[in-house]
């Protein structure tokens, strides 16, 4: 396995996910997509599916951003703003490290996203730590808030 990338999650491999590409080469983002079909009902939370996973060095994160045109066009927003995916969600017991996109519609309409849209970007990044770091040894068990739990 190389040293980042993604790679699709068991119950999606057989569903035409494509693996998030940049767009242009100096484009920092890699653009996911969903996965499937889903409608999001006016003041609601969903969560997308991408069918995918990402794995990375230990010393790396992938950040998760809305796509701009998400909000101009749909009304749409990520809740938590930037998602952080973790080195040791790949392949988590819990759920593979599946990727969910969270978002949230602000809109007082129903909105559709169709299986293959847009709906965010992922960036690669190198993280330092503190020198009075002292991390106690967590086992990863899910997404979304697991950490330490």
């Amino acid at each position: 396995m190389s040293q980042r990338g993604f790679s699709v999650v068991q119950a999606y491999l057989h569903q035409d996910i494509n693996l998030p590409k940049r767009k242009t080469a100096r484009s920092a983002g890699y653009d996911f997509e969903a996965a499937s079909d889903m409608v999001i009902q006016p003041q609601s939370l969903a969560f997308i599916p991408t069918g995918l996973k990402a794995y990375m060095g230990n010393d790396e994160v992938l950040y998760i951003y809305a796509r701009s045109s998400l909000f101009q066009n749909k009304g749409l927003i990520l809740t938590n703003g930037v998602g952080v995916i973790d080195a040791d969600y790949f392949d988590n017991p819990t759920n593979e490290g599946h990727i969910l996109i969270s978002l949230y519609n602000l809109s007082n309409q129903i909105v559709t996203i169709h299986k293959g849209e847009r709906i965010a970007q992922g960036v690669f990044a190198k993280y330092l730590l503190s020198s009075q770091d002292g991390f106690t040894s967590t086992k990863r068990m899910g997404g979304f808030g697991s950490t330490g739990q």
